[in-house]
């Protein structure tokens, strides 16, 4: 949508409060947004705007129009805008993060005499589920209370009572060691097991007064009763318990139940720490990642991430503690913005947590830009061992190949960022050069390769490696020499015997580490090149043979050469053959033409086919 078209448009919204949505031409809609006024709301994402973020303009120009949705109040509008972000799920409004953690949920089963257990999965069974915890050191901590201060069972057995009368069970290992009370067998009452397990339900809910209350009253009652060793062993139990309270209460315990906030943010994402206070201590820590999409302000972040949160945790609170003012939909909630005291204390911890996490983010950040891949390690240690001014990021090797001097081939293989670019590789039937002269066909195959690539203008290797000693180095040099390269671009020779490295007109050679991650790219470009060149050769051998062979028959074609020797394996056996087995591969016609040319073929000339063959073994297949 465009400045002109808005302006025909404006005139027609209202200045109530409601909700917005941009719509792109197929229908889907890109942002939803509430407003107090909607009129001036819309306007500020059009006209001259110098600090607009680049995404609002790309919202903007992608939107084709923008529809409304007048309400009562601004409450109603929060309302109706997060039912539909959550309905539609908008690119442009703001994402949550999944940070990843598997978060924790404690357990109390719905059965008699119910188990206490750890789970990743509620299940909608009529159980009671306490959590999610996120941190698992935490979780663990409240299990092991539990396990010292409450003797439960831990077997699935099914206790009915009729199964408890007929003593279908026997107490195991864990009534002996006395981690429980054996209900299994009558020896612990239902009343006793589930009173329990409500201070189990009291610990997990925070109400650590009346555990503490339970306690002392089990301990006094144990006394009274002359049972001095439960007695003593409630007393530790008690003690164990005030330690955990301890660590756990971080201000006063008059403070009731709170839900604290805190947000910390920076240019692409925005992080809201949640802490859970029950009685002043805190069960439950958690921080939300928001990614920004648009110039959300702080309010609205923090707005959407409270409603998130209390969401997520289910939580009933009603008085919750803010850095500063936000408008929530919920009007019976107490909005808290405290100055000094304990609450201001717990602020400020939240504080302290999210400022902690959006540090630890940055870091993150900053150490995964720094770090060096596999490929640009190997890089800068060739660059140092090989004293060059820069990685060689393109790397390019040369390798000849030929069989006593025929169909003699070289190969250029290339390298990307430490890896073979095989698109890029190239094969070259040298051409000016007769019999084996593995220096006059690197000359060669060099030469074209580099007066190529400037003519395209494409660029030059960093560095260039030559399979061979000083020899093939030197007539390599030769070639660049006579395109003016000398200097461009670093080239090497590796000797296949000792591994040696040879620069230009230096006769001893460089000393790299045999187990050097920079020597081990040096040979595997080297042997890429000699496996891509051998190809060649083999190809290129296979074709001459068939043409210097069976082509020479009149009226005789490659492909059906191809098919006789592929039948026969030879042309010994070619010539011994019967002319009715001929005329089954290739017919009558050209069978005639086969056996005409052989009986017509003088012993010399049979004989030089004979030295022919030997000297082109891929013949005899």
């Amino acid at each position: 949508m465009t400045n002109e078209q808005f302006k025909d448009f404006s005139p027609t919204i209202p200045t109530d409060p409601g909700i917005y949505k941009f719509i792109d031409t197929t229908g889907v809609i890109l942002y939803v947004g509430k407003a107090k006024n909607l009129r001036n709301r819309l306007s500020s994402y059009f006209g001259e705007k110098k600090y607009q973020l680049a995404k609002t303009k790309v919202l903007v120009r992608h939107a084709h129009h923008i529809e409304f949705t007048i309400v009562e109040t601004e409450h109603d509008a929060l309302l109706l805008e997060n039912s539909l972000i959550k309905k539609h799920q908008p690119r442009y409004n703001v994402m949550l993060k999944d940070e990843k953690s598997p978060l924790v949920y404690i357990c109390i089963k719905n059965e008699r005499f119910p188990r206490v257990f750890l789970t990743r999965k509620p299940l909608r069974d009529g159980s009671a589920y306490f959590g999610p915890y996120l941190q698992k050191f935490r979780v663990e901590q409240v299990a092991e209370l539990i396990r010292k201060l409450f003797q439960l069972r831990t077997c699935a057995l099914f206790l009915s009572q009729e199964n408890i009368d007929k003593q279908k069970f026997k107490p195991c290992l864990e009534y002996h060691i006395k981690n429980c009370a054996a209900p299994c067998v009558g020896f612990e009452t239902e009343e006793a097991y589930n009173r329990k397990i409500e201070q189990i339900k009291n610990i997990l809910k925070g109400n650590f007064s009346a555990v503490k209350s339970h306690l002392k009253e089990e301990m006094q009652r144990f006394a009274e009763n002359m049972q001095f060793e439960q007695a003593q062993l409630m007393k530790e139990k008690l003690t164990l318990f005030e330690d955990y309270q301890g660590k756990s209460t971080v201000v006063n315990p008059s403070i009731k139940d709170v839900d604290v906030f805190a947000i910390a943010d920076d240019e692409k994402e925005a992080f809201v720490n949640y802490l859970k206070v029950v009685n002043g201590a805190i069960i439950h820590t958690y921080t939300l990642t928001l990614t920004k999409n648009l110039d959300e302000d702080r309010e609205t972040l923090l707005t959407y991430a409270i409603q998130t949160l209390r969401e997520k945790f289910s939580s009933i609170t009603r008085e919750i503690i803010v850095p500063f003012e936000v408008v929530l939909p919920d009007k019976e909630l107490v909005i808290t913005v405290p100055k000094i005291g304990d609450k201001k204390k717990l602020l400020e911890l939240s504080e302290k947590n999210v400022q902690y996490h959006l540090l630890q983010k940055k870091k993150q950040a900053a150490s995964q830009t720094g770090k060096q891949t596999h490929a640009e390690r190997i890089l800068r240690t060739l660059q140092a061992d090989l004293h060059m001014e820069e990685a060689p990021l393109w790397i390019e090797c040369f390798d000849n190949s030929n069989l006593q001097g025929t169909n003699p081939v070289s190969s250029c293989v290339v390298f990307r960022n430490a890896k073979p670019a095989k698109r890029d590789y190239r094969h070259y039937n040298v051409k000016s050069v007769e019999g084996p002269n593995d220096f006059a066909s690197m000359e060669e195959v060099v030469f074209r390769r580099y007066k190529r690539l400037l003519s395209e203008g494409q660029g030059l290797p960093q560095l260039v490696i030559i399979d061979g000693g000083k020899g093939q180095l030197g007539a390599a040099m030769k070639s660049l020499r006579a395109l003016d390269l000398e200097g461009k671009m670093t080239v090497i020779g590796i000797a296949k015997r000792l591994e040696e490295i040879f620069f230009p007109d230096d006769p001893v050679p460089a000393l790299i580490n045999k187990k050097s991650e920079s020597l081990k790219l040096i040979q595997q470009a080297r042997n890429e090149a000699h496996r891509f060149g051998i190809t060649f050769h083999r190809n290129q051998r296979s074709k001459n043979f068939i043409k210097t062979e069976l082509t020479e028959i009149p009226g005789i074609g490659a492909k059906t050469a191809e098919k006789l020797l592929q039948h026969f394996g030879s042309t010994a056996r070619l010539r011994a053959a019967e002319a009715t087995e001929i005329e089954k591969i290739v017919g009558k016609a050209s069978a005639g033409k086969v056996a005409a040319y052989f009986s017509g073929v003088s012993d010399e000339h049979a004989s030089d086919g004979s030295q022919n063959a030997m000297d082109h073994p891929t013949e005899n297949l």
